[in-house]
């Protein structure tokens, strides 16, 4: 295995002070040589660290250690606990100020304008508006739709870079898929 103790030179410090295993073993557990171990058992290196305890930390049980001190050969194995952190939160709305929310039209258009494999809905969802609102900047039939100018809505921090790659990779896989079934229908 890989994996190496949390804080080696410390463990290997309270294994030197607390235990019955040889040098090599315990140079093996804490991936340190089997000189940097003697020289802790001599008093030479790791001056002032203070032993970690590795049955405490989890990383080791004592039963392990018992086998191990009572077999030479045997070498010394770490416990490797694989905690899995979810968030449970759901991705909350980002806050737009009031100055901002007059370009949500203006970044539709420009959606539509530079990046027409995305659906009305995905405009929608990446600006923040409706999509009967993006239907009809597409239609040329928006109350307001003389006085939009395209706009850039990562440059103005409507969403991030991020998030319109991820929506045009979807729209991409999209017309793929799409693509594939107009081909199965024609060789039918």
């Amino acid at each position: 295995m890989n994996n190496a103790p949390l804080m080696p030179m410390a463990t290997a410090v309270w294994l030197v002070e607390n235990t019955a295993l040889t040098f090599k073993q315990i140079a093996e557990f804490c991936k340190l040589h089997e000189v940097e171990v003697q020289g802790i058992a001599d008093g030479e290196v790791a001056k002032g660290i203070v032993g970690y305890n590795p049955i405490i930390a989890g990383q080791v049980t004592r039963e392990e250690i018992e086998l191990s001190s009572n077999d030479t050969s045997r070498p010394l194995s770490l416990n490797v606990n694989e905690i899995r952190i979810e968030s449970n939160q759901k991705k909350s709305k980002k806050y737009i100020p009031l100055s901002k929310r007059q370009d949500k039209p203006d970044s539709a258009l420009w959606l539509i304008k530079y990046h027409s494999i995305l659906k009305d809905s995905q405009v929608a969802k990446l600006v923040g508006i409706t999509k009967n609102s993006v239907t009809a900047i597409k239609n040329k039939s928006y109350w307001n739709f003389n006085n939009l100018i395209a706009k850039d809505p990562v440059a103005i921090g409507l969403f991030t870079q991020k998030d319109l790659i991820k929506e045009l990779e979807k729209a991409e896989r999209r017309l793929k898929k799409e693509k594939k079934e107009k081909e199965k229908l024609k060789t039918i």
